[in-house]
C-alpha cells in the first residue's frame, strides 16, 4: 500500500498540487472561522465545507468548477436547517436523512455537478449529527459553512488555480438508460435500503453515533458502479479504519485534543486524504479515521471505547451497503468492466496521436492532458476490476487473466508517458516511421474494441533509434499481447455476469 500511494505515477504532479493546496484552503477556511469568533462547532462545519469544496469538486473546466463551488450552500444549507430542525423528532430525522441518501445518488446521473452536490448534501446533514446541531447554532453555522466556501474558491480560483494551465479533463459520462435500467436509479434504490438496514442496526449499537453506519454505507457506494466494486470497497473501508484506529491509538490518544500538535497531525491527515485519494482508499479511509479521531479529541471525548464502537459502526455500514448490492437490484460487473476497459484504449490512441502531432511540429497539440485523462480511466479499470484480483477471490483463472490486462495496461500507460515527455522536447525531430507506427497503434485499439484481433500487427524487428518510435513499439507490443485475456472464448471471459 506505501508503495501505490508514494510511488505511483504524478503526471504534472497533480496529486501533490490538489493535496497542498488543500491543506491551504482548509487551513485559511479554519482561520477565518476562529477570527470571526465562530465556536468549536461553527470551526468543524467550516472546515468540512471547505474541505468538500476542494474535494468534490471535479467538473471538466475551471467556469464549471466555480458555478459547482457557488451551488454547494444552495443545497447545504437548507439540508443543514432540516437536520437542525429535526434534532428532537428521530422518525422524520431519520426518514429525511434517508431521503437525502438516496436523492444524493440519484443526482450523479447528472454527472460531476450532481454527485458534488449530492455529496454535499449528504455531509451536510451528516455533520448536523456530528454536532448535535440545534435550530439556535443556525446562523453561525450558515456563516461558517458560507465563510469558507468562500475561502476555499478564493484559494482555489484565485491564489492556485493550476487547472487554468491544463487541458479540460474529460470525465466519463455516466451510464445511460431509463429507469431502473440506469445505473443511478439502481444505486439509489440500493444505497437507501442499505443506509436504512445500517441506520436500524447502527442505532442498536449505539444511540448517539448511529449515523456513523450510515456514514459508512454512504461512501461506500461513491465512485462504484457494480457489485463487485461496492464490495471490494466495503473491505477497503473497514481495513482502512482498522488501521486508521490502531494508528489513533498511538497518536490520538496521546495527543488528547492538545490545539498545537492536533493542527499539526489535522494538516497532515489532510495532505494524506487528498494524496491518496486516488490511488488508495484504503489509505484514504486510514487518514479520515486518524482525522476524525484527532477531531473527537478537540472535542474531549476521545478514548478507546469510542474508537471500538467507530469499528462497529463501520462493520454495520459496510454489511448494509454489501446485502443491499448483492440483494436489491443487483448491476453486474462484465458490462462495466468492459465498458472502461474499452474507454482507456481510445484514450491511448488519442494520447498517441497528439504525441505525434506534437513530434510533427503542431503548435497546438499536447499530450499532457490526455495523459492525465488515461491516468483517471485506468484508476476506474482497476477499481472495476478489483473484485477479480483481490486475494479472497477463488478463481484463479480469472485472477491471473485480470491481472494480465492491468499488467498491459500499466505498460500501456508508461509508453504513453514516454512518448508525451519525448514529445514535450522542443529539440525532438519528427521521424516519418512515426506515421505508421501511430497507424498500428489506431489499428491495434479498434480491433480490441470491436473484438477483430485478426488485424492486430506488432512492431518491425531490431530495436528502434529513436525515443518516440521506441516508445510506440512498446505500446504496439502491449495492445497485440493484450488480445488474448481480453478476448477469450465466452465461457472463459474476464469476468462473469
Amino acid at each position: 500500500m506505501l508503495k501505490r500511494v508514494f510511488v505511483a505515477p504524478d503526471p504534472g504532479r497533480t496529486r501533490l498540487r490538489f493535496a497542498a493546496r488543500a491543506v491551504l484552503g482548509i487551513g485559511l477556511a479554519v482561520v477565518v472561522c476562529e477570527l470571526t469568533g465562530q465556536s468549536l462547532a461553527g470551526t468543524v462545519t467550516g472546515g468540512l465545507a471547505a474541505l468538500l469544496a476542494l474535494f468534490t469538486v471535479t467538473d471538466t473546466t475551471v467556469r464549471g468548477q466555480a458555478v459547482t463551488t457557488a451551488l454547494l450552500p444552495c443545497v447545504g444549507l437548507p439540508v443543514l436547517a432540516a437536520a437542525a430542525e429535526l434534532h428532537e423528532h428521530p422518525v422524520a430525522r431519520d426518514l429525511t436523512f434517508l431521503a437525502v441518501v438516496g436523492a444524493g445518488v440519484y443526482v450523479r446521473r447528472w454527472g460531476p455537478r450532481g454527485h458534488s452536490l449530492g455529496v454535499f448534501a449528504f455531509m451536510t446533514f451528516f455533520v448536523a449529527q456530528f454536532l448535535h446541531a440545534t435550530t439556535d447554532q443556525l446562523p453561525r453555522l450558515y456563516a461558517a459553512v458560507a465563510l469558507s466556501v468562500l475561502t476555499a474558491a478564493t484559494v482555489r480560483f484565485g491564489f492556485w488555480c493550476y487547472e487554468h494551465r491544463l487541458p479540460p479533463t474529460a470525465v466519463p459520462a455516466p451510464t445511460a438508460g431509463r429507469g431502473l435500467a440506469r445505473v443511478t436509479t439502481r444505486q439509489a434504490v440500493q444505497a437507501t435500503a442499505g443506509a436504512g438496514f445500517a441506520l436500524v442496526v447502527g442505532q442498536l449499537v449505539s444511540g448517539q453515533r448511529w449515523y456513523w453506519a450510515v456514514g459508512a454505507t454512504w461512501w461506500i457506494f461513491v465512485n462504484t458502479a457494480s457489485r463487485g466494486e461496492t464490495v471490494v470497497r466495503g473491505f477497503r473501508r473497514v481495513l482502512g479504519t482498522v488501521l486508521g484506529i490502531a494508528l489513533g491509538l498511538f497518536v490520538a490518544v496521546p495527543v488528547h485534543g492538545a490545539p498545537v500538535p492536533t493542527a499539526i497531525l489535522v494538516a497532515a491527515c489532510v495532505f494524506l486524504i487528498f494524496y491518496s485519494a486516488a490511488v488508495s482508499y484504503t489509505w484514504m479511509m486510514l487518514s479520515v479515521t486518524l482525522l476524525a479521531e484527532l477531531l473527537y479529541g478537540l472535542l474531549g471525548v476521545l478514548n478507546p471505547a469510542l474508537l471500538a464502537l467507530r469499528f462497529a459502526e463501520t462493520g454495520v455500514g459496510a454489511l448494509g451497503a454489501v446485502l443491499a448490492v448483492l440483494l436489491v437490484l443487483p448491476v453486474t460487473t462484465h458490462t462495466t468492466t468492459d465498458a472502461w476497459i474499452q474507454r482507456a484504449l481510445r484514450c491511448v490512441h488519442t494520447c498517441t496521436a497528439e504525441a505525434a502531432a506534437r513530434l510533427a511540429g503542431s503548435p497546438t497539440a499536447d499530450p499532457t492532458g490526455r495523459v492525465a485523462e488515461l491516468e483517471q480511466l485506468l484508476g476506474r479499470v482497476r477499481l472495476s476490476v478489483a473484485p477479480l484480483v483481490h486475494p479472497l477471490n477463488p478463481m484463479l483463472g480469472r485472477k491471473r487473466r485480470a491481472r494480465r490486462v492491468l499488467a498491459l495496461l500499466d505498460d500501456c500507460a508508461r509508453e504513453i508517458r514516454g512518448l508525451a515527455t519525448v514529445a514535450a522536447d522542443p529539440e525532438a525531430s519528427h521521424d516519418a516511421r512515426l506515421a505508421a507506427a501511430c497507424w498500428r497503434v489506431e489499428s491495434a485499439v479498434e480491433s480490441l474494441t470491436d473484438g477483430d484481433t485478426t488485424r492486430l500487427t506488432t512492431a518491425a524487428a531490431g530495436p528502434p533509434t529513436e525515443p518516440a518510435l521506441a516508445h510506440l513499439h512498446g505500446l504496439e507490443r502491449a495492445l497485440a499481447e493484450l488480445a488474448e485475456p481480453l478476448r477469450a472464448r465466452a465461457r472463459s471471459r474476464l469476468v462473469g455476469a
